[in-house]
């Protein structure tokens, strides 16, 4: 294994934009729930005529599908994001909004039959209820509570009864307030690996939320730690957890 110079530095220079994890291949590695969440995702959005896909990163999940809706709209509010889904999708059709976290959606109401989100900061029930069309559905993979909890307490400390909110019960009962009903929730433990400390560095410069005030040099003792345990026994394990949710608003009698 190279020295923890080289890895962290090159780590702490590489591009983290978009929602792409190619950087990590050979570095770290994820198991992915049983669904198939890109397949899943690609075979309804043949089968509409207008979608909406919610914090699209840099537009890599939408773009997988081979076909879209005439109308196909996504959100996104971090800018240079915002650029590289202009950049991907742009060209196939596809009308980028950036948003400010937490606004109200860009959208008139019951403009959507279909709205997804892979992984959404923080799902906006009422807004997603309000852009769906009469019938319309809510589909998307959601990250699940203690998340990759084993990183995050290596650098923070005992994060006790940390759910961010996340809980699938949780997220189940928000959406049924906001007048949606829930068809379909499954949930998934993921077992991750890093193998060499500047796959840490890189996914926590990415996955910001993971460790709010990471930086390299705050984080030196705890870094040059990890090292020497990857380096001992060659890896370090956490596990994520995820959730497929699927949802409805009522059609109008």
């Amino acid at each position: 294994m190279r020295p923890y110079e080289e890895l962290v530095s090159e780590a702490a220079e590489a591009d983290v934009t978009g929602w792409s994890f190619d950087w990590l291949d050979g570095r770290a590695t994820e198991e992915r729930p049983p669904w198939g969440y890109a397949r899943l995702l690609a075979e309804r959005l043949g089968r509409v005529a207008s979608a909406l896909d919610l914090d699209t990163g840099g537009g890599e999940v939408v773009a997988e599908a081979p076909r879209f809706p005439a109308r196909m709209c996504v959100t996104e509010s971090w800018p240079p994001n915002v650029e590289r889904a202009r950049a991907l999708l742009g060209p196939r059709g596809v009308d980028v909004h950036p948003t400010e976290q937490g606004g109200p959606l860009p959208f008139p109401d019951g403009t959507f039959e279909l709205v997804t989100s892979r992984h959404p900061i923080r799902p906006d029930w009422p807004e997603i209820h309000r852009v769906l069309a009469p019938g319309g559905r809510y589909f998307a993979q959601h990250v699940g509570p203690k998340s990759v909890v084993e990183l995050s307490e290596f650098f923070l400390g005992p994060l006790p009864g940390a759910t961010d909110g996340r809980d699938p019960a949780i997220e189940r009962a928000a959406a049924k307030r906001a007048g949606l009903a829930i068809t379909d929730l499954r949930t998934a433990r993921c077992r991750m690996e890093f193998f060499d400390v500047g796959a840490v560095v890189w996914i926590l410069r990415k996955c910001v939320w993971w460790v709010p005030d990471f930086s390299v040099e705050k984080y030196e003792a705890e870094l040059r730690r990890l090292d020497a345990l990857i380096r001992d026994r060659g890896s370090f394990v956490a596990h994520s957890t995820r959730h497929l949710i699927g949802a409805a608003r009522p059609a109008t009698r």
